[in-house]
């Protein structure tokens, strides 16, 4: 898939069949993830497969937005290491990117994929940590619910001129 294709056409997509989805495609779309760019390369990432029916269905519960992940078959949670010593608090931009690579690695491998944010929210950040033993340090910031595609959707373009400004506003 071209990349502007892939940009153009990338939808947020909430159902999946219930296959599993490989291992190989997972770490490829975490592969795109540590791709992403990071400021001064500090790459303060990490990440947590989740393919287990029952944390699945925890985390749908505890998240108000996260429903869809009752019947997801594989999610990843992005986190930020807070102990990135170059430039604090840039994870946040760090992971974003990170995040959005992966939306698009997933949707060129044929996948569906929805981005789910976690981070500022406190009391879903403490309990992710909990429930998946994440140190103190670090901080859950988004989840990447992936499967294959049980809903079709176009894409559409969002292009807005009203939004753009040259040299000034």
């Amino acid at each position: 898939m071209e990349t502007m294709d892939a940009i153009f056409t990338r939808r947020s997509i909430r159902k999946y069949l219930s296959d599993p989805v490989n291992r190989n495609m997972i770490e490829n779309v975490i592969k795109a993830g540590m791709n992403a760019p990071s400021a001064g390369d500090e790459q303060p990432w990490h990440f947590v497969i989740i393919d287990q029916y029952d944390l699945l269905d925890k985390i749908s519960e505890l998240h108000p937005y996260a429903k869809m992940l009752k019947n997801t078959p594989a999610a990843l949670l992005v986190c930020g290491d807070q102990r990135a010593p170059k430039f604090k608090d840039f994870w946040i931009q760090d992971c974003s990117a990170a995040s959005q690579n992966m939306l698009l690695a997933a949707h060129d491998l044929g996948l569906g994929a929805v981005w789910i944010g976690v981070y500022p929210v406190e009391k879903m950040i403490l309990e992710l940590r909990g429930l998946l033993n994440i140190p103190a340090h670090v901080t859950p910031f988004s989840i990447i619910a992936m499967g294959y595609p049980a809903e079709e959707k176009s894409g559409r373009m969002r292009y807005d001129t009203s939004r753009i400004h040259s040299n000034s506003w």
